[in-house]
């Protein structure tokens, strides 16, 4: 049943990231993203089509991270602000203003139990800035909490860079393009960081579209409906940090990746 009825803007969350670091009281966190409705022709109503865009028509995004504060990270797109919970009073205060991420930090934050599962091109990048000791004149440091929001926002802080790439099992990695790797991606952006999926922009892709009736063989709703969830559900390999370690990731991919991929 479509319950989208009237409205200008749609909205994607992911309320709960990080869900298995609940029970051993680690940091959490909720993405969100929200996009301009699409103009249809001859309707003013919104479908659930609405939601299958590129994240460039974002207009605001940003994620909450439960930790040791509450803290609130928006953007709306021009620049980036941070906001505390202050508990007492119940309030949301300016703690964070125009936030920006360095151009190189020496923060990497990857699952390396998984490094045998990564592409040659990740596994040659992360030996490589091993292997160099320093990013940004400073020691390489890992850190990953297992939870987007925590281990982007202290990439954000610091520097550095985040990934989540492909493996063997998952070619197209875990993150969700819609309502985890775009907002995030936007977040990085406007604040002078950048989003990959190590073969270029995160805020470019397009989910798949829903196909004609009977190009597929999709005559009814049901099969259309799949369709439209596919896309809402699509998942990207995600790099998230600093413009010049992001870069150089994704030159790992230019030189070592495989064109099939």
């Amino acid at each position: 049943e479509n319950v989208i009825s009237d409205g200008e803007y749609v909205a994607v969350f992911d309320p709960i990231d990080g869900s298995k670091n609940i029970d051993s009281s680690l940091p959490v966190g909720t993405v969100f993203g929200i996009y301009r409705s699409p103009a249809k022709s001859g309707s003013s109503k919104l479908h659930i089509e609405s939601f299958l865009q590129r994240g460039t028509n974002l207009v605001a995004s940003g994620y909450c991270l439960y930790s040791a504060t509450t803290v609130l990270v928006l953007t709306l797109g021009s620049g980036v602000h941070g906001f505390t919970l202050d508990p007492d009073k119940q309030t949301f205060l300016q703690t964070h203003p125009n936030m920006r991420i360095p151009d190189v930090g020496n923060l990497y934050s990857f699952n390396e139990a998984y490094y045998r599962d990564y592409g040659e091109p990740v596994q040659r990048f992360l030996s490589n800035m091993k292997e160099s000791g320093t990013m940004g004149g400073k020691k390489v440091s890992a850190r990953y909490v297992g939870a987007l929001v925590a281990d982007v926002h202290n990439v954000l802080i610091n520097g550095g860079i985040y990934g989540y790439p492909a493996t063997r099992d998952d070619p197209n990695g875990k993150l969700r393009l819609l309502y985890e790797s775009a907002p995030m991606a936007m977040v990085m952006e406007q604040a002078g960081g950048a989003g990959s999926t190590g073969r270029g922009r995160i805020l470019d892709v397009l989910p798949p579209q829903p196909s004609q009736d009977g190009v597929t063989g999709h005559d009814d709703e049901s099969g259309r409906d799949r369709e439209i969830e596919k896309g809402i559900h699509v998942r990207v390999p995600t790099f998230l940090g600093s413009v010049e370690n992001v870069f150089e990731l994704d030159q790992f991919h230019k030189y070592y990746g495989d064109d099939d991929e």
